[in-house]
């Protein structure tokens, strides 16, 4: 999208230096803010303040990650909790889902960074299948690893994905990426009081136990 009349949008690296076009960033707004945007938080400016306008000073923070292209559109990957760091490069697990989903076989996916001892964190993939599809759970991992390979490169080190029968989301149906994540990497996990069906977590934790993702991988 572009920016709209009085939004001075631009998208800016770790140190606050202009990102190049096509360079993946953190999407700001030079203040000042043109009228309709927020303001302040209710009772709470000093919050406001630290939110969004004290890492990048001059800058409201919107929270989202993004990269502006020659011609000055803005495209937004995702919101910056979404951006993992694999081996010190910032990487989408929004554009992973993208790419992921548009394999033939997969109805809806989730892609998730945990973490890894060598690398930070690394991401794996969850995915449910179109009905009627019948695909391996090692076919499926080759495939998409192909996919992310060919299109963002062996620096987004995917190596791991499963197939499950459905993903855990909220009643709104949003689906819970972080409750998947600390799945992997936490003993005791608690429920989100705002998950559609709980018992998901069980089904998700026994493909993690099956694939060996995690806190489940063996030596």
């Amino acid at each position: 999208t572009f920016p709209m009349p009085g939004y001075n949008v631009q998208v800016l690296d770790e140190v606050g230096e202009i990102c190049k076009p096509g360079e993946t960033g953190n999407i700001v707004i030079r203040l000042p803010l043109p009228p309709s945007c927020l303001p302040t938080l209710w009772n709470d400016d000093e919050r406001f303040k630290q939110s969004y306008l004290s890492q990048y000073p001059g800058y409201y923070l919107t929270g989202d990650e993004g990269i502006k292209d020659e011609d000055g559109y803005i495209f937004v990957m995702g919101r910056t909790d979404d951006v993992i760091n694999v081996a010190g490069h910032r990487l989408s697990t929004g554009e992973m889902e993208e790419l992921i989903a548009g394999h033939p076989a997969v109805a809806e996916c989730a892609v998730t960074g945990i973490d890894d001892e060598l690398r930070g964190q690394v991401p794996v993939g969850f995915v449910v299948l179109k009905d009627g599809i019948e695909i391996s759970q090692d076919q499926m991992q080759e495939e998409l690893i192909e996919i992310i390979r060919r299109e963002i490169g062996a620096v987004a080190y995917f190596r791991q994905s499963g197939i499950v029968k459905r993903l855990p989301k909220t009643r709104s149906g949003k689906i819970l990426r972080k409750t998947i994540r600390r799945l992997a990497i936490e003993t005791e996990v608690l429920v989100p009081p705002t998950i559609d069906d709980p018992k998901i977590l069980d089904e998700i934790r026994e493909v993690m136990q099956e694939r060996g993702i995690g806190r489940y991988a063996t030596s």
